[in-house]
């Protein structure tokens, strides 16, 4: 159930990203991230409310309440890193660096979860990373440098605030319903997301925003809840060395709706790091 839970997160997530490409197009980032949010906190509400687990909250531990929090702040870091790099560069070349996280992962989780390492994590965590940074290859020398710097540093810290999200998940989710532990770090999220947009004072852009961006990012933050709530329900009843890098088969899928819906063009790299990508994810299946 696990492994099936965590295949339907890694559809939702690739979708979340194609919606927000063209949702966030002349949207300011992290606006764009806070408008998501709001959408993400519902959906996770109305789960909550539906499965009658509020009363959850009042039984939850200090120590879970702290880790559910932090792993909200690294996962509205994460997404305002991911965001503004799929809005300056291609979603085909930026989700792959996104998800290279799942290594980090991989070696927190047998560091600090003690979870084991087997040979065939090992091998398909090292195939999936391999075919990773096939994925990412060689830029355009025609693109200007800083261009290319901004949004390969924000993919890469995306990462890094990925990895640390799953560990800190984990630990806070534990003997807490994962649907309450979901709503409580989307709360945080629109806090810190909010915060931001206030400080920046962008939030006086909001009645310039089309309608089409307002639809793609209110279904982006769709796909994004559903996402989540089949990620998290996978991490509770599984082990997160097995599936965050399932999660990770995102990748694949957004590269093929990248080409598909927003017509980015595929090369040598891109069709062999995906394959690369496919079978790590099926070793880590079994």
């Amino acid at each position: 159930m696990s492994i099936l839970l965590a295949l339907l997160a890694a559809l939702f997530a690739a979708l979340t990203s194609i919606l927000a490409k063209i949702g966030i197009n002349n949207v300011n980032s992290n606006l764009a991230t806070a408008v998501r949010t709001f959408v993400v906190l519902i959906m996770a509400f109305t789960v909550v409310r539906i499965t009658g687990q509020w009363d959850v909250l009042y039984s939850i531990s200090t120590k879970a309440w702290i880790f559910i929090i932090l792993s909200g702040i690294t996962t509205g870091l994460s997404w305002l890193c991911f965001f503004k790099a799929i809005q300056i560069g291609d979603v085909s070349k930026v989700v792959p660096i996104d998800k290279s996280s799942v290594v980090m992962t991989i070696l927190l989780s047998f560091v600090i979860l003690k979870e084991p390492m087997t040979p065939l994590v090992i091998t398909g965590g090292t195939i999936i990373t391999i075919g990773t940074f096939i994925l990412i290859g060689k830029r355009e020398k025609k693109k200007a440098e800083s261009y290319f710097k901004s949004y390969i540093f924000l993919a890469v810290l995306s990462a890094i605030f990925a990895a640390l999200t799953s560990i800190l998940a984990k630990i806070g989710i534990e003997n807490v319903d994962s649907n309450v532990a979901t709503f409580i770090r989307t709360v945080v999220i629109l806090i810190f997301a909010w915060s931001i947009v206030l400080f920046q004072g962008t939030h006086k852009e909001l009645n310039s925003i089309s309608n089409k961006s307002y639809i793609f990012l209110i279904l982006s933050g769709i796909a994004t809840g559903l996402s989540w709530l089949c990620y998290f329900a996978a991490i509770q009843i599984g082990k997160v060395s097995i599936v965050a890098p399932i999660d990770k088969f995102s990748v694949v899928i957004t590269m093929l709706l990248s080409f598909i819906i927003l017509k980015e063009k595929p090369d040598k790299n891109t069709i062999m790091g995906g394959i690369a990508i496919t079978i790590g994810t099926i070793l880590l299946v079994f």
